[in-house]
């Protein structure tokens, strides 16, 4: 969930720290913190934005020079955010500076342990107990630093990233990681430890992704070792970074987000790139390949999944069944891993993360690894845990997603599912040549009618105008697009703070029904072919009881049109491929109601973009 940058080199540390904390403030934003060295800690915290660190910091009227240091943007678990909560966290004797992204299970066992040996605590957190507990190994055993990280780290039980620093050993940081990610970057005689990666493409594109319960040290020498907890030394091979600064950028936009909307004919038609071929009429999934007999002889497909990607994966489940004949199920991951699930050899597990680090994705591909299950994931980051834990997979290709309510990364998602769905159905025979060779068409062809629907933008913004005093929403949809409903509910909530619930449309009537008057707006997902007649009713339903309705529909249509207060008509498609338009509007909707309701877009609030954390 936090962010961590860390440098050592040759140039000034805190302009590159601060960048880099700008860079990763999507992970969270509750507070932010910098600690230098040179000859002494200088260490900032404040609560809020990185802006207030930098005001502060300024104020200070303190020399920033340093050639080391570490920086951490926070999103609060242990303790609430405040000044003294804020990373990074010092030790009691004043020699180490420590941040630290996730949570120590066992750190109130520890702490009552080292208060017992004398320790004095200033913060609520789990992190101030870690470098308390390095401090006493170290002065204990007389340990140099790397060795004191790692005695500590043996005794303790959770999730951590972390880097290190220790002032009477100033050429030197010390990062490690379990369950949370934490990326080394290397040039010309300078190191950086980041979250990921957009701090560190500026200066160099060459990383190394370190793995769960390995440490790294790196030296003002040049030189760095990698060791797992066991003390065994490491070689892992340097990574090229496929990504550009300018990918990270506004581009001119008003909002990360706005500018991620409108990326999508381009990150769709990305996702879909070598994987569809509309003239030789296939759709493959190189990942798919070295497993494919196994796949499809799948017995049952789980996805697993949590948020945004939790809705990807219902249309997913749709598309396998439908198209493939694979009896799916769709799994919250937190839950899945607790309720003793029914797990077999020949089950395919398909996990679906933006970040792939999703710390109870992860967990439960752990547990279903265990019984030899075939593990497939859907990703969008390239090297992250769940790229590596998993026996094969896709990259979505959406490019790095800033803004916290994802967009982009889920119709890349969906367009990966589709193609899965597409592969398996021709596979197993259960889908009509014609049908198929219908759906490759038609599935070329959305990011050209995603392309239109952004031209409706302005009445998009006109509606958003019309009910943004609203203090709740309904969000209807059948088929194929309930899905779309309960993730175009899910928009409001993120980013304007409105309470709003998806439905299936005929659910309407078993209890939500009671909440519509003339206050009440309700979304209705009508471009569905199948079931047209049956939403044309539920949206009588809604306006014999005066409320406001607002439809997506195709283009063309005068059924609904007449009866509803607002329509978006959108470009028309086969039944299967409808949520890859119909969730466009709604992303648009949520966005203008937000920006016109005074609400951080890119950053909403108690929010970070990866939960890395339980």
């Amino acid at each position: 969930m936090c962010g961590i940058v860390a440098y050592l080199g040759n140039k000034e540390a805190y302009p590159i720290i601060i960048e880099g904390l700008r860079r990763l403030e999507y992970r969270g934003y509750d507070s932010a913190g910098v600690s230098l060295l040179n000859g002494e800690i200088l260490t900032f915290k404040k609560k809020g934005k990185v802006q207030e660190l930098v005001d502060y910091a300024d104020a200070s009227e303190k020399s920033l020079d340093g050639t080391l240091g570490i920086g951490h943007t926070r999103w609060a678990t242990h303790g609430k955010p405040n000044d003294e909560n804020a990373h990074p966290h010092v030790s009691g004797n004043g020699r180490l500076s420590l941040v630290h992204n996730g949570i120590i299970e066992n750190y109130d066992t520890i702490k009552k342990a080292l208060v017992e040996l004398g320790h004095s605590f200033q913060s609520d957190t789990d992190t101030e107990v870690l470098v308390h507990l390095i401090e006493e190994l170290q002065n204990r055993d007389n340990l140099d630093l790397e060795e004191a990280v790692r005695q500590a780290l043996t005794k303790v039980v959770g999730a951590y990233a972390i880097v290190v620093f220790d002032k009477d050993d100033p050429d030197k940081l010390v990062g490690a990681r379990k369950s949370s990610p934490l990326v080394l970057g290397i040039n010309d005689g300078e190191y950086f430890l980041a979250s990921d990666a957009s701090p560190i493409i500026k200066y160099t594109n060459k990383v190394v992704y370190l793995d769960d319960e390995e440490i790294v040290t790196v030296k003002r020498d040049g030189n760095y070792v990698i060791k797992n907890i066991e003390n065994e030394i490491l070689n892992h091979d340097i990574k090229e970074l496929d990504l550009k600064l300018e990918e990270i950028e506004k581009a001119g936009y008003d909002h990360y987000m706005l500018k991620e909307i409108y990326q999508q004919p381009v990150t769709i038609s990305d996702s879909m790139k070598g994987r569809l071929n509309v003239e030789e009429g296939w759709a493959v999934l190189g990942g798919m390949q070295q497993h494919l007999k196994r796949m499809v002889n799948s017995k049952k497909i789980t996805l697993l999944a949590c948020g945004t990607s939790w809705h990807a994966a219902l249309i997913g489940e749709y598309l396998i069944e439908e198209l493939a004949r694979i009896p799916t199920e769709v799994e919250y991951a937190s839950e899945f891993r607790y309720r003793n699930p029914i797990i077999n050899e020949d089950d395919l597990i398909v996990a679906i993360s933006q970040s792939g680090e999703t710390a109870d994705t992860l967990a439960a591909l752990k547990m279903a690894k265990e019984k030899g299950s075939l593990l497939y994931g859907i990703v969008n980051v390239v090297g992250s845990s769940i790229a590596r834990i998993t026996d094969s997979g896709s990259y979505t290709h959406a490019g790095p997603e800033i803004g916290v309510a994802s967009t982009k990364a889920f119709t890349s998602q969906v367009t990966v599912l589709t193609l899965m769905a597409l592969y398996l159905g021709h596979e197993r025979g259960t889908i009509s040549a014609s049908y198929y060779n219908q759906l490759l068409n038609e599935l070329a062809d959305i990011p050209t009618k995603v392309a239109r629907i952004l031209e409706l933008n302005e009445k998009i913004k006109f509606i958003a105008g019309e009910i943004r005093n609203a203090h709740n929403a309904l969000y209807l949809g059948r088929g194929y697009n309930f899905p779309i409903a309960l993730e175009g509910a899910l928009k409001l909530k993120e980013i304007s703070y409105i309470h709003a619930e998806g439905y299936p449309a005929a659910e309407m009537k078993h209890g939500p029904i009671a909440l519509i008057d003339m206050y009440m707006p309700v979304i209705v997902i009508a471009n569905n072919l199948s079931s047209y007649e049956k939403i044309v009713s539920n949206i009588q339903e809604v306006k014999a009881r005066k409320g406001i309705v607002i439809a997506i529909v195709s283009e063309g249509d005068t059924a609904i049109t007449e009866i509803a207060d607002f329509t978006i008509e959108i470009p028309e498609t086969s039944d299967p491929l409808t949520p890859l338009l119909s969730v466009i509007p709604l992303q648009l909707l949520a966005y203008h109601i937000a920006v016109m309701r005074g609400c951080n877009v890119d950053q909403p609030r108690n929010l970070a973009k990866s939960v890395t954390v339980e």
